[in-house]
């Protein structure tokens, strides 16, 4: 007979990763952290739509990943109280995928496409005239034979969310009647999230433990929440299961995470520019196959906090390395350009 193993484990969490964001994801503007501006300008739009029972305007949000564009989409279904349909860009392939979605919406509903600067070019004309009239025109028969028939569809709102607007055309944004650029958060709003997403994980942590985790965090919700949740594991297994400065630390540490919030990619990147490229300036192409890396991460992933952090610049010729990016990584900038490490 075999025997069972019990495992007891002194916190109450979420069984994964799925769970957890559920969990920690806000509800309501109320509980919503930052971007203030854009919440007050969303809570004007709501409630005007609903004074004029009107379908609320299609909008756009944008910025770098991890800040919020899901979460506010989710939060504008709930305050509407309608149902919200998701997909993503790079799901959709043809129009006949997108056409499905289209006419099962009812009025008011909202359909959110992530990434949608990724949906392929005819998938993006055919909804111009979804978004603008709410009209489809389907192609029936082909050759000769082939004619345009025009479906109409009910008054919905579609919210896109983009790390890469320029990637848009034109027409596509001018279809956008709201446009939210979302920006990074502060230490003290990082606190704020932190403290928050460790109460509702039933996690114990102090001030300075949380503080410690909020500077690290790049200026994004999405990491915060994920050094908490990897955090709390060294303060169950090195520590009394709670988080304070000293746990914090030596979680960080052991993530690889420096007292900036730069990881082992940012300082690769950093490092490349200065060792190989004598500081810049050099192309973002070249940058990606120096450290083995995709382009289009590099530039919506790491880029942005490190031009925000000031440690790297973009020039015409390229990106260059700051004098800051030296301090940082201890290395001493010569006349000659020449670098040499501090010790």
């Amino acid at each position: 007979m075999k025997s069972k193993t019990t495992i007891i484990t002194p916190i109450e969490l979420p069984e994964d990763d799925k769970d957890f964001t559920t969990l920690v994801r806000p509800k309501s503007f109320k509980e919503f952290v930052g971007q203030d501006k854009i919440k007050e300008n969303l809570k004007v739009f709501i409630q005007s739509s609903q004074l004029l029972k009107e379908p609320l305007d299609h909008i756009l949000f944008t910025g770098p990943p991890g800040l919020g564009k899901t979460t506010l989409a989710h939060i504008i279904s709930n305050e509407l109280n309608v149902q919200l349909i998701s997909t993503s860009g790079p799901i959709i392939e043809k129009p006949g995928d997108l056409a499905g979605m289209l006419t099962r919406l009812t009025r008011g509903q909202i359909l959110f496409i992530d990434e949608i600067h990724r949906i392929p070019k005819i998938v993006e004309e055919f909804l111009y005239s979804a978004m603008e009239e709410y009209r489809l025109d389907i192609m029936i028969d082909q050759g000769p034979a082939a004619r345009s028939i025009p479906l109409k569809l009910e008054k919905f709102t579609l919210i896109g969310a983009t790390t890469r607007q320029g990637l848009l055309s034109s027409p596509m944004l001018d279809r956008f009647g709201i446009t939210c650029n979302l920006d990074y958060y502060s230490v003290d709003n990082l606190l704020n999230i932190v403290k928050r997403s460790a109460r509702l994980l039933k996690i114990k942590i102090d001030d300075d433990g949380a503080l410690e985790i909020a500077k690290r965090s790049r200026a994004t919700p999405r990491v915060a929440n994920r050094l908490l949740k990897r955090t709390r594991d060294f303060a169950v297994v090195k520590g009394k299961g709670i988080i304070n400065k000293e746990i914090a630390e030596i979680a960080l540490e052991a993530l690889g995470v420096d007292e900036h919030g730069l990881d082992k990619m940012d300082k690769k990147i950093l490092e490349t520019i200065i060792y190989k490229y004598n500081g810049g300036p050099v192309g973002l192409s070249t940058i990606s196959a120096s450290i083995s890396e995709d382009p289009g991460t590099i530039e919506e992933v790491y880029e942005p906090f490190l031009i925000i952090e000031g440690f790297i610049k973009r020039t015409p010729k390229g990106r260059e390395a700051t004098q800051l990016a030296y301090k940082h990584l201890g290395i001493i900038k010569e006349k000659e350009d020449k670098t040499k490490p501090l010790f």
